[in-house]
């Protein structure tokens, strides 16, 4: 398998397409190897359209190449930024963020996948990334305020705690809703208590661990 050219026809048939036309983020995608952050049992499919398993769990995926594009677009990090990423999974989306900003904490549930992503980031010469086994519903206050928070997977709604830790002028990205019909998410925080939502596209993505769901019981 040529990796090269599979990268790029990832890019071109795929990421392109999905209005992802950012030169930094499109560049980035050329230069640091997915691959390397793939299971050795579905290296094949690093460069394919779909979510890739990570663990025994169903939700425990890489999301598929064009979601994890759009939401790094859609983040538009600085590399003055300090950013919160939730969800580390295969530690791409943490390698990719580590190329744009200053510095990158990164939060995994599963103790397991914490230690494949450190060792991955490890391996690929990443240096600005702290991988922390972790609840990421509950964030890291006492490592903010972040000036960009991504959630690597979907939520029913963004929690009000996570919200607070980010800078005024700060930004968060997530897959908000239920299936059938998720929406990308971008809230920006404002103000001291104000903050401003676009939901820019739709997406559906397996629900990230640790977050709460609204009751389902209704009178």
């Amino acid at each position: 398998m040529d990796m090269n050219q599979a990268r790029f026809n990832m890019i071109e048939q795929q990421i392109r397409p999905w209005e992802v036309l950012d030169p930094q983020v499109l560049a980035l995608l050329s230069t640091v190897r997915r691959e390397d952050f793939v299971p050795l049992a579905h290296k094949a499919l690093a460069f394919v359209d779909m979510e890739i398993p990570l663990g025994a769990a169903p939700n425990q995926v890489m999301l598929a190449p064009r979601v994890q594009a759009r939401l790094l677009q859609d983040l538009a990090v600085l590399n003055t930024d300090k950013v919160l990423d939730v969800g580390t999974g295969s530690g791409f989306m943490a390698a990719l963020l580590a190329h744009q900003a200053a510095s990158v904490l990164s939060l995994e549930i599963d103790p397991a996948l914490a230690s494949q992503a450190q060792a991955k980031l490890q391996q690929a010469g990443v240096s600005n990334v702290t991988v922390r086994c972790a609840d990421g519903s509950q964030g890291a206050a006492a490592d903010g305020p972040f000036d960009a928070i991504v959630l690597n997977g979907s939520v029913a709604e963004v929690p009000a705690t996570l919200l607070q830790q980010l800078t005024v002028g700060g930004r968060l990205v997530a897959i908000v809703g239920q299936e059938p019909m998720m929406r990308a998410t971008l809230i920006t925080r404002t103000g001291q208590n104000s903050w401003t939502t676009t939901e820019p596209w739709d997406c559906n993505a397996p629900r990230l661990s640790g977050f709460a769901e609204p009751s389902s019981f209704h009178f």
